[in-house]
């Protein structure tokens, strides 16, 4: 069988589980299996095939690609994921780079990402600004060990714990404040995607009956630690463009409160400034 039509039949079979994204999927794990690319698919063994087989079986049962490759790429780093954290999404990255821009002027700035899960964003900003300081926070231990192993070397410090309260040291003096919390209602399981809802961890998704609990939580905490000026992100489902940014103005910390939109077009993340 010629590579061409073992990664269509392969395709065909994620198509028919329901899989989104089929055709990169089955490229992407016979790259994973051959040491290739997924534009440039080498000719696979025997034992690859065979081990192609397995990996297209486990994906047709909605185990998520990041875990069967045990990466995920994220900005300008590729990142070690599995079973207990949180996959990074693509949109996330788009909050970062609004963050990033607001953090072009300041000097040596501090950062604290929230709810930091696989590190994905504190690591992304204490590459991208070298001479920032940048401290993550997170309660689930076992995202933790993989915050660990993906924010060695980056110069970020990793807090291991819950994020209201956390940090007092910094009180009314960090730049920016970014956070991916968990928001999905728990009134949304059935519209849940069975790669989220059965493989990623429970503490990074549900967040209360309207998914605005955690929210909340990071609204008061950026409050408490943003110095006058200071800048916060942070991501919600695209149906809380409205009730998400309605929690940080009814703080009363914030200015320039809005809903900022993902590559797609759907309300992603709320942004403002401390007043």
């Amino acid at each position: 069988m010629s590579t061409k039509t073992l990664v269509a039949d392969a395709a065909a079979r994620l198509r028919d589980a329901g899989v989104a994204s089929p055709d990169f999927d089955a490229a992407e794990l016979l790259a994973f299996v051959t040491g290739t690319s997924r534009l440039n698919l080498g000719d696979p063994t025997e034992d690859q095939v065979r081990r192609y087989d397995e990996l297209i079986a486990r994906r047709a049962q909605r185990e998520p690609l990041q875990h069967l490759t045990g990466t995920a790429a994220f900005r300008y780093r590729e990142l070690a994921v599995g079973p207990g954290v949180f996959v990074p999404r693509p949109e996330t990255e788009v909050m970062v780079g609004w963050i990033l821009d607001r953090l072009a002027d300041v000097p040596k700035p501090l950062v604290v990402d929230l709810c930091s899960g696989s590190g994905a964003i504190a690591g992304a900003v204490a590459t991208e600004r070298p001479d920032s300081t940048v401290h993550a926070v997170e309660l689930s231990p076992e995202a933790c060990v993989w915050a660990r192993r993906n924010l060695a070397g980056t110069g970020a410090t990793l807090h291991e714990g819950d994020i209201d309260g956390c940090l007092p040291e910094y009180d009314g003096q960090v730049d920016a404040v970014i956070a991916n919390p968990p928001y999905i209602p728990l009134t949304a399981w059935e519209s849940v995607t069975a790669e989220v809802r059965d493989h990623d961890p429970a503490l990074a998704l549900w967040s209360g009956d309207d998914g605005l609990d955690e929210i909340k939580v990071v609204a008061t905490t950026a409050a408490r630690l943003l110095k006058p000026g200071g800048w916060f992100a942070c991501e919600h489902a695209d149906v809380q463009g409205e009730s998400a940014p309605a929690v940080f103005t009814a703080t009363g910390s914030f200015a320039e409160v809005r809903d900022q939109l993902d590559l797609s077009g759907r309300h992603r993340f709320s942004t403002g400034r401390k007043t």
